[in-house]
């Protein structure tokens, strides 16, 4: 049976790709019928989706396909399994315990032109998370700049020292907390070790390094993401010291934002980057951050949430 999710990506398969096809294919050359269900192999892709493969099937023959005329053999096998086929999303965000804003706006780092950024957690029902279906890590509505993750993923997030996800459990903008996420809040601190000094600052420093090619490529960066990037070092440098994710950077915030404006040459730039980064790696050798964050804590509260899932009410 034709199922239409399964062409909703939209992209080019490539040569080599096992596909399934979801028709019967009359092949003009052979004069052979290819039955729906037939399995073949890409040898040639389209430059665009409107195109026509060429597919080598089992039996040899070589026939022209068209993108919706097919699907991936992986994909095909998954058939309604898996979250992709999960009937209603908004059943999901009615699922919400937790709900911020981040970015800009919660560093004090706004203008005219940022948006609202809103980001959290929720929790599925226990049938949702127990289906076939299972329940997607994320789900986001890009009209109104809103994604959540899974608790269970926001969780291990957290744990690993993700920057987003601990700028969730430390914004000021908090804008909806039901009971469970605010016991979340409460133990925050428990996420935060070491872990910090290798997430905060090894992003930066890849991202630094894309720009600096970006630089000598391009003679010019996108100013928004290296104020960014700089914010994500003072933060990580103020958790190590004081054992609390800082959001906003009031003290650095007119020169933080005369780097967005592309005010500050890309020297200097480089020069504060560089000491803040021995700053962060003076403060990794004296933080009393824990080696590794409270495991068992964040099971804990995690167990708990699932057998609260279980109630009608939301948690």
């Amino acid at each position: 049976m034709t199922n239409s999710s399964f062409n909703s990506v939209a992209f080019i398969l490539s040569p080599g790709t096992q596909v399934v096809i979801l028709v019967d294919i009359q092949d003009s050359a052979s004069g052979c019928t290819l039955p729906n269900g037939s399995v073949g192999v890409v040898t040639v892709a389209p430059e665009n989706q409107t195109g026509f493969y060429r597919v080598r099937f089992q039996s040899g023959v070589e026939a022209s396909v068209l993108h919706a005329q097919m699907v991936m053999l992986a994909r095909f096998k998954n058939g309604e399994i898996g979250h992709a086929n999960f009937a209603d999303r908004s059943q999901l965000f009615q699922r919400v315990i937790y709900r911020c804003v981040i970015g800009s706006r919660a560093y004090g780092l706004d203008d005219a032109a940022s948006d609202v950024d809103y980001r959290g957690t929720y929790l599925p029902t226990a049938e949702q998370h127990w289906s076939l279906h299972g329940v997607p890590g994320q789900i986001e509505c890009d009209e109104t700049q809103e994604a959540y993750w899974e608790l269970q993923k926001f969780v291990v997030l957290a744990l690993k020292a993700n920057p987003n996800a601990l700028e969730c459990l430390y914004t000021p903008l908090v804008e909806v907390a039901t009971p469970l996420a605010n016991e979340l809040l409460a133990m925050r601190s428990c996420f935060l070790s070491r872990m910090l000094y290798q997430t905060f600052n090894g992003y930066a420093a890849s991202q630094f390094k894309k720009m600096q090619g970006d630089i000598r490529n391009q003679g010019t960066v996108k100013w928004k993401h290296v104020m960014h990037l700089l914010r994500v070092l003072i933060s990580g440098i103020h958790a190590l010291k004081h054992g609390e994710v800082s959001v906003q950077v009031l003290e650095h915030k007119d020169r933080l934002l005369a780097i967005k404006r592309g005010e500050v040459p890309w020297e200097q730039t480089e020069q504060w980057r560089n000491s803040l980064h021995a700053e962060f790696e003076d403060a990794f050798q004296k933080t009393s951050l824990p080696e590794k964050p409270d495991y068992e804590a964040a099971n804990t509260f995690l167990v708990k949430a699932r057998r609260a899932a279980t109630l009608e009410s939301l948690p």
